[in-house]
């Protein structure tokens, strides 16, 4: 019970990887927010983890202000926070990506990083303590080709991570990252362009341990680093990876 008596946001928490954060906090003892733009999926992952469930859109100012609101009136208070909704485009040539898909994924992977700490960096300095994990990915160390953009949303992510680290160390606020490599989530699809065996086994073939990740393999780092346990642990971004990165 390594996260007893935390309360703790997951955002995307509804799929995916924030699906087994969420779960592996609640299993150490954490109470959860669940955060999705998909309201109804929101509070269907919140009954069956026997969290608390809100919709959001983690690109829209309003609806941050208010989630950081909501935690506060359902939990009391915010020690942990993990960014983990994300979002890809469709691989193609850089040059070809509209801009409307550039626009969505920089929103949605990075400008919700400035509005989480807008609203909720507010909460945890007054409380004088926090975590916050922002979920990056091996594609902002390692990019793949044809996914220019959000390579470069995941890279921004991991030096945001870096900076605000540094600044809020002072203030008791811990701020680290991982880095996941595909994994069976929604998103695999968008990252791949095509799911067929043959497209499988050429993106397992650079991943040395030999198997995509999975949502329990994120919420297993995501669980220490936001654990007491790693309290000398800041400004890192973890390559939960299979060795994809070496």
């Amino acid at each position: 019970m390594r996260l007893a008596g935390k309360k703790a946001i997951v955002t995307g928490g509804a799929s995916g990887f924030g699906y087994g954060i969420a779960e592996k906090f609640i299993n150490e003892g954490a109470q959860v927010l669940i955060a999705d733009i998909n309201k109804d999926a929101a509070h269907e992952a919140a009954a069956k983890l026997g969290a608390f469930g809100t919709a959001c859109d983690v690109a829209k100012d309003l609806d941050v202000a208010a989630l950081a609101k909501t935690a506060q009136e359902k939990m009391g208070c915010i020690d942990i926070l993990v960014n983990n909704a994300g979002i890809t485009h469709l691989p193609a040539a850089m040059e070809e990506i509209s801009e409307e898909d550039f626009d969505r994924v920089l929103n949605v992977n990075a400008k919700s990083v400035y509005l989480s700490a807008k609203h909720i960096v507010p909460i945890m300095k007054s409380q004088g303590a926090g975590v916050i994990l922002n979920v990056a990915s091996t594609a902002g160390v390692s990019p793949r080709p044809r996914l220019s953009w959000y390579n470069a949303s995941k890279g921004w992510m991991i030096t945001a991570t870096k900076a605000m680290a540094i600044e809020l160390a002072p203030a008791g606020i811990r701020v680290n990252a991982i880095n996941p490599v595909a994994g069976e989530t929604p998103l695999l699809k968008s990252f791949m362009g095509e799911d067929t065996p043959e497209v499988r086994e050429k993106f397992v073939s650079t991943i040395p341990i030999g198997r995509f990740s999975t949502p329990e393999d994120m919420g297993n780092a995501a669980a220490f680093l936001c654990s007491d346990e790693a309290s000398m642990i800041t400004g890192v971004a973890m390559e939960v990876d299979g060795g994809r990165c070496i």
